[in-house]
């Protein structure tokens, strides 16, 4: 299965407060916030959300191909993501602005403040799926995922143009987006990913009721922490997934990316949404556990080790043929 991955690739720039973002909150003065937090740490990694899970379907053995606009800044991470099995012939490097940054500060409780830099992201909206089709020789899935907005627009309406399943993820976009163009971002995906947050809005932004985005996708994953996920589907009872817990969580930042990673890896192995659930959790918690959201390894007797001890020898028996074993 061949999968394409619109959309942001960026640089993040994590720092972490020591203290609680909500002991520095006023409950009458949030209408004039000014705050500074004296952080700890600053670590520099790579990221944007397609970028993060095309390394994830990279590590699991799967031959991703990456669609963005990135800067000329860009060349030594593209040797890392070719290292790791992505294909970034498809990614558009702009001459006059910089890869899409992301500064995020995580408190002691795993709260997070972030603001994002689109920079060559806008560029996006340039890139035609179309010769990406052409080149690698057909797609079977095109991912929508956060971009410059007039990108996300146009891959979607290209993957139906061309007749490619697509799936719609447009996770912190929803708060850019209007009604119209989130109900085109939706219509017709066989996937739609959400938090849980993010599912209200969407419900919000759309107009639609939650069995109305059901009438218009074939399956909706909604991702819920600790708490794991939840898998809804037309005229079926939603069957949630426990999450895979983690004796020494780091770093929350990107974990919703690798989830993605695991699930769209066991959905082309040809596994059922609730197996494709269970490696999205166990890698959510793989990388959990490092600062920075291409850090993580496979270690693939570690991965078995975690869907053993979480939902019984057969979860793990259900992946353990399709794993990548180490070179």
């Amino acid at each position: 299965m061949r999968i394409a991955l619109s959309g942001s690739i960026a640089t993040d720039h994590l720092m972490v407060f020591p203290g609680r973002f909500a002991d520095q909150l006023v409950a009458d003065r949030l209408d004039h916030v000014s705050l500074s937090f004296l952080a700890d740490s600053l670590d520099i990694r790579r990221g944007g959300v397609a970028a993060n899970i095309a390394y994830g379907l990279g590590l699991l053995g799967l031959a991703p191909v990456l669609v963005g606009a990135v800067g000329p800044d860009f060349a030594e991470y593209a040797v890392r993501l070719k290292e790791h099995g992505v294909d970034t012939d498809a990614v558009h490097v702009s001459p006059e602005h910089h890869t899409a940054r992301f500064v995020c500060t995580t408190d002691a409780d795993h709260n997070q403040i972030a603001t994002f830099y689109a920079g060559a992201m806008a560029e996006a909206r340039t890139i035609g799926l179309e010769p990406v089709v052409e080149r690698v020789g057909g797609l079977d899935l095109v991912l929508v995922s956060p971009n410059d907005p007039q990108a996300m627009l146009r891959h979607t309406e290209e993957a139906r143009h061309l007749r490619i399943p697509f799936a719609a993820d447009p996770s912190q976009q929803l708060a850019r987006l209007d009604r119209d163009q989130v109900r085109a971002l939706v219509d017709g995906a066989r996937w739609l990913f959400t938090n849980e947050y993010e599912s209200v809005l969407l419900q919000e932004r759309t107009g639609w009721t939650e069995r109305q985005v059901l009438d218009r996708t074939g399956l909706w994953i909604t991702t819920l922490g600790e708490a794991g996920s939840r898998i809804l589907r037309r005229d079926a009872a939603p069957l949630p997934v426990p999450a895979v817990p983690s004796p020494s969580p780091v770093d929350p930042t990107g974990v919703g990316d690798a989830f993605r990673s695991g699930f769209l890896a066991a959905t082309a192995w040809g596994l059922g949404p609730e197996a494709a659930a269970r490696l999205g959790s166990a890698l959510a918690t793989t990388a959990l556990e490092c600062v920075g959201t291409q850090e993580y390894e496979l270690d693939r007797a570690a991965i078995l080790s975690r869907l053993a001890a979480a939902y019984g020898a057969a979860a793990a028996a259900d992946v353990e043929t399709f794993l990548p074993r180490p070179r």
